[in-house]
């Protein structure tokens, strides 16, 4: 139908997020540092990321400090929650978001958007750790580590926002490859492709 949106692959404005938080519950634990990359014309747009660590009235656990490196000292001084929100939305723009496992991330955004007193942008996002195993389903990889293992895509600082982000963004770009060669034509069609593959069964 003509009233659909269609945006070709190749036209798409994506923006590749990561969260580092403090712990794995995106109800209760809390945003420590964020990260955005930016992915235009099916290419990361040079300089054009976001990164940010959130200012903290304590710091974490010693074992999540372990997990991220975000020291106390870090988290202490980090910048305001609502300018850090204000600049990621203002980064995000109208950007369709990506992350790997992005019901987590969104989540763990909306729940400080709202502690912030702010309003955020209702907004569709495209889940990698479901259309990874969807485009190759021969593939055995299952966390981030692996996906970015069986491409050869380095990170260099896992658990680190930008780091996380970069070679997310990396692994975008692969799946873009990937979904036009099969013949998916639209960001809107690429979304629903991964929306429908996460209500399937568990693949084993």
């Amino acid at each position: 139908m003509k009233w659909l949106r269609r945006t070709p692959l190749a036209a798409a404005h994506w923006v590749v997020v990561d969260c580092e938080t403090s712990g794995l519950d995106p109800q209760r634990d809390r945003l420590l540092s964020v990260a955005a990359v930016e992915v235009t014309a099916e290419h990361i747009a040079a300089r054009r990321s976001y990164a940010a660590v959130l200012q903290q009235q304590e710091p974490s656990r010693v074992d999540n400090i372990l997990v991220h490196g975000l020291g106390g000292d870090a988290q202490l001084g980090g910048n305001p929650a609502q300018q850090v929100l204000r600049e990621l939305a203002v980064f995000m723009n109208d950007a369709i978001p990506v992350a790997f496992h992005a019901p987590f991330d969104k989540a763990v955004l909306a729940k400080a958007f709202a502690q912030a007193s702010m309003p955020a942008k209702r907004k569709r996002w495209l889940d990698l750790a479901v259309l990874a195993p969807v485009l190759f389903p021969d593939r055995k990889a299952q966390d981030l580590d692996s996906w970015l293992a069986a491409f050869a895509i380095e990170c260099a600082s896992r658990h680190e926002a930008l780091s996380d982000a970069y070679a997310t963004a990396q692994l975008l770009l692969v799946l873009l490859g990937k979904a036009r060669s099969e013949g998916v034509a639209s960001a809107e069609a690429l979304i629903r492709l991964a929306s429908s593959a996460a209500w399937l069964p568990t693949r084993r």
